[in-house]
C-alpha cells in the first residue's frame, strides 16, 4: 500500500466499506469525508445514482471496445463533446488506457512529427 505506514496500519487498519456522496464509511460505521475525490478520481462523489446507472446501461451494452483499428460510437460522441470544449489547436481527442500510455504515445506523436519535418535527430 504505497504511502502508508504498514506497521501502524497493521496494529489499526482503516478499512472502508462503501461510499455515497462525499463520504466513505469504514468497519464501523462512521463516516468520512472524502477531502481528494478518491485521490482525484471521484470528482463527482461516490455512488450518483445517475453516473451508477450509465455505468451499468454501458457495461450491459459494451464493456469495452479497444482502441487499436475498431471504434465504437459512445467514444467517437465524446471525442467529438471534448473536442468541441477545448480551443484551436487543441480540439484533437486521442484515448489510451492508462497515464503512462498516454505519455508513451505523446512522446511516440512528438518524435514522429519531428521526423515528419526531417528533423529526426531531434529527441529532445
Amino acid at each position: 500500500m504505497p504511502f502508508t505506514a504498514n506497521r501502524q496500519y497493521k496494529a489499526a487498519p482503516r478499512l472502508l466499506v462503501r461510499a455515497e456522496g462525499m463520504h466513505y464509511e469504514d468497519v464501523d460505521g462512521h463516516r468520512i469525508l472524502d477531502g481528494t475525490a478518491g485521490l482525484w478520481c471521484c470528482n463527482a462523489g461516490h455512488a450518483r445514482p445517475r453516473i451508477v446507472n450509465a455505468i451499468v446501461e454501458q457495461a450491459r451494452t459494451l464493456d469495452y471496445s479497444p482502441a487499436f483499428q475498431m471504434g465504437s460510437p459512445p467514444a467517437f460522441a465524446l471525442a467529438q463533446r471534448l473536442a468541441a470544449l477545448a480551443p484551436t489547436p487543441l480540439n484533437h481527442v486521442f484515448f489510451t488506457s492508462s497515464g503512462s500510455e498516454a505519455v508513451d504515445t505523446a512522446m511516440k506523436t512528438v518524435l514522429a512529427y519531428h521526423r515528419q519535418r526531417g528533423e529526426g535527430q531531434r529527441t529532445r
